[in-house]
């Protein structure tokens, strides 16, 4: 196994398993979750056993101290078996960092008793309804796309509260919401995201309470220097690398059949333009490997030396991070565009994964467009309008 990959911590009851261990498992699982629309429970308990979801867990609450470049290295290899199952795994571990900026009461009340304790989210507050109060907030309303949330035990929600600046996150366990499953979807079956509906207000205190502003201006509530990172670095980059490992998969498809013709080997191989969209293809997915690796070790850099990230870096790096979806995209294009006859029948392998990052795309924080228009702007001398960097 490669060093810089996510290990498992040293826990008796984990069995010294690694990422590798279970990425047969992963791939096996694969077509059953597509088909039930939620990725198994088998292959949520293999991620388990790696100690993906303690990555960002407090170290003192039994986290493994992984760091962001370690965790993005294993969701690729996951991608590169089944991007839902890498999809689910980023999104729900990277909650762990999200409840590390909150009071340290909170972190214990999640982690203390199991820092395996699994958290979904869906951060769209528009269907939120909420009523200040002493103490905190009454909140109820419908949340959609939360995935993974079949095998969670609590549930980030976002929502516009009155008298709070912009979005709030609030916090809340699995005995105060219900799972409705509308997820009928044409890609990212496994991730299993369906609605989250409160019926009736139920009170979120104050400490389950976390501020987009607090995410942007890097508050943090622990000493450790990872916690520095701002927020939507580190989320942003969950719906975004889990398209590198699906392209990478999906060059590796085409490249074997490419080698593997059964009627002309040589078909595919001599041909310019077949030659060009694999190196093209080839390209763009290491470029945005790279490209996310080294941000993430510029940004880690300046905080290890007591540095604060430039805005208008923190706004390159999320216009990048965005970018990358759109990428892989383009990427898997160039590949399915002459994937061949067999490639159109529901069930195919390179169709899957068109499918898959087709709809990542779709995802709010996959837009580049605002993002490049506030870097460009900031490039000029313009001032910040995005506080999601």
């Amino acid at each position: 196994m490669e060093a810089d990959v996510l290990t498992i911590a040293p826990r008796s009851d984990a069995g010294g398993i690694e990422i590798d261990a279970v990425l047969d498992l992963i791939e096996k699982n694969g077509p059953k979750g597509r088909e039930d629309r939620m990725v198994p429970a088998e292959s949520v308990e293999a991620l388990r056993e790696t100690g993906l979801f303690r990555a960002f867990v407090p170290p003192d609450l039994g986290g493994i101290g992984a760091t962001p470049q370690q965790w993005i290295r294993t969701l690729i290899k996951i991608a590169e078996r089944d991007m839902s199952t890498a999809w689910i795994g980023g999104i729900i571990s990277v909650h762990a960092f999200q409840i590390s900026l909150m009071p340290k009461q909170t972190q214990e009340e999640v982690y203390g008793d199991d820092p395996e304790t699994r958290v979904s989210s869906s951060y769209n507050p528009f269907g939120a309804r909420t009523e200040p109060v002493e103490g905190g907030v009454m909140l109820s309303g419908r949340w959609g796309w939360s995935s993974g949330c079949d095998h969670c035990s609590w549930a980030l929600l976002g929502s516009i509260v009155e008298g709070r600046p912009m979005l709030q996150t609030m916090l809340v366990p699995r005995s105060d919401y219900e799972i409705e499953d509308t997820w009928h979807v044409m890609g990212l079956q496994g991730t299993g995201s369906k609605d989250v509906v409160i019926d009736k207000p139920v009170f979120v205190p104050d400490h389950h309470i976390h501020s987009q502003m607090d995410g942007y201006n890097s508050l943090r509530n622990r000493p450790e220097p990872i916690y520095a990172l701002p927020w939507a670095q580190i989320f942003a980059a969950t719906v975004a690398v889990p398209t590198i490992g699906a392209a990478r998969h999906a060059l590796k498809l085409f490249t074997q059949k490419a080698g593997t013709s059964s009627t002309d080997p040589t078909k595919l191989q001599g041909d310019p333009d077949v030659l060009r969209r694999i190196s093209e293809a080839q390209t763009l997915i290491n470029r945005a490997e790279t490209t996310m690796l080294a941000n993430f070790d510029m940004m880690m850099d300046r905080i290890n030396r007591g540095e604060p990230i430039p805005l208008v870096e923190r706004a390159r790096f999320r216009f990048e991070t965005g970018s990358i979806a759109t990428q892989m995209m383009q990427a898997v294009d160039l590949l399915f565009d002459i994937g061949g006859g067999r490639s159109v029948f529901n069930g195919a392998e390179l169709q899957n994964i068109w499918h898959d990052i087709h709809i990542t795309r779709a995802h709010v924080a996959n837009n580049p467009v605002p993002l490049g228009r506030n870097y460009g702007n900031m490039l000029l001398g313009g001032d910040n309008v995005d506080f999601f960097i």
